[in-house]
Formats: C-alpha cells, structure tokens, sequence
C-alpha cells in the first residue's frame, strides 16, 4: 500500500490532482483507513490508464465514463475497445504533426550550421527546394508538405 504523498511522487502529479481524481470516483475501490487514502497496485494501473488516457487527449468526464464501464464486466468490453482504438487514432495523428515538426526542426538546424560555416545563405538558396543533401532533403519535403 502506498500513500498519496508516494503517489504524488511517483507520478508526478500534485496530491491536489489525486484528490480531484478520488472525488470523481475514479478510484472506487480504493481503501481508506482513519481517512487516509490507501493506494494498492490496483490504483497504481487505474492511475497509468487515467495518465494515458489524459495524455491522449481524453476528458476527465470521459475518462470516468471508461471506470464506469469498466465496474460493469464484460458487457463494455466493445465499448472500452472502441474508446482505446479512438484514442490511439488521436495519438497517431499528434505524432505525424510533431513528426512534420521535428522535420522542419532539422532542417532549420542544418540550415543555420551550413550559414553559419558559409557565412551567408546563398549556397543554401540555390539548393532550394529540391537540391538539398538526400538527408536534409527528406526533413525538408515533409516540413514543406500541405496536409
């Protein structure tokens, strides 16, 4: 068992949030004794789902929709399924955006180095847009690239 200041810790999350996320029933199990809150491993996994769940883009509204859910047994397995496999087309799209970002990134990076060793940009300008080093050139079109 673990208290919520080791909670807190371990997560990184303040004890303020562990206490909103108690008073919204998303520990409904969770054991207190002389009303300290007592955290099993139990509450450790439902907090990683929560974590990725927020993390993910999902409300907390929602997200105590899918602990409701999942006190029911397998009636909402469909239901908790979809909610994952929504969530992960969420994600999938956030990181082909940070991806387009992490192009353009790159490309600045090398940009700025090959200025800096020119000591101007004129090289540079007579690469673009499609004469750049194979490597800089891929970073280039994707950061480039209208979606």
């Amino acid at each position: 068992m673990y208290t919520i200041g080791q909670i807190s810790k371990m997560f990184n999350l303040p004890i303020s949030t562990l206490r909103y996320y108690d008073a919204e029933s998303l520990f409904p199990n969770m054991q207190k004794i002389s009303g300290i809150r007592q955290f099993s491993e139990k509450e450790i996994e439902r907090l990683r789902i929560i974590e990725c769940l927020k993390r993910s883009g999902l409300e907390i509204k929602d997200i105590k929709q899918f602990m409701e859910w999942s006190t029911q047994g397998n009636k909402t397995y469909e239901q908790r399924k979809q909610l994952f496999e929504n969530q992960k087309q969420v994600v999938q799209a956030e990181m082909k955006k940070l991806e387009k970002v992490m192009d353009m990134l790159e490309y600045k990076c090398w940009y700025y180095s090959k200025a800096i060793e020119d000591g101007c940009e004129d090289e540079i300008y007579e690469m673009l847009p499609d004469h750049l080093p194979q490597d800089i050139q891929k970073h280039y079109d994707n950061a480039h690239r209208d979606e």
